[in-house]
């Protein structure tokens, strides 16, 4: 629970500072993460890249809806949890994994996509969006 230690220290100073939004944000992220450990649920990363995606969802539907305040407010949220997760694969890094697990899954075509994507997934272990490592997989199993 050293995130959820982390995201504490960070909420008692975002309060003490009068930073509105972020006190609330950290409030709704800790929430979720004692929610899901009351479920019996210690993978604390996968629970902040769910409220991450929640948010960039909604940032999207927003913008697209016109409403650019709210979609503002939600990416800022976004990022502010990301600031709470490892650091995004590089290009080159993720490239490297993709191929490395398209080998060791035997994978030939994009029939085999879905056994490329299972070992590339494991080995990024959510230090990349889903849709960047289906991307390169595709793009890979294509030719």
């Amino acid at each position: 629970m050293e995130v959820l230690d982390t995201i504490k220290a960070d909420l008692t100073d975002a309060m003490r500072a009068g930073d509105k939004e972020k006190v609330s944000a950290l409030r709704l992220v800790m929430s979720e993460l004692q929610k899901a450990s009351k479920e019996g649920s210690d993978d604390e990363l996968a629970v902040l890249r769910r409220e991450r995606k929640r948010r960039l969802e909604a940032a999207t539907a927003y913008r697209e809806a016109g409403r650019e305040d709210l979609a503002t407010g939600e990416a800022s949220e976004a990022e502010l949890i990301s600031a709470y997760l490892p650091a995004e694969l590089s290009e080159e890094d993720l490239r490297v994994i993709v191929e490395r697990a398209i080998r060791e899954s035997g994978a030939e075509s994009p029939k085999d996509m879905g056994l490329a994507m299972k070992q590339a997934m494991a080995a990024v272990d959510g230090r990349a969006d889903g849709k960047r490592v289906s991307g390169l997989v595709r793009a890979s199993l294509q030719g």
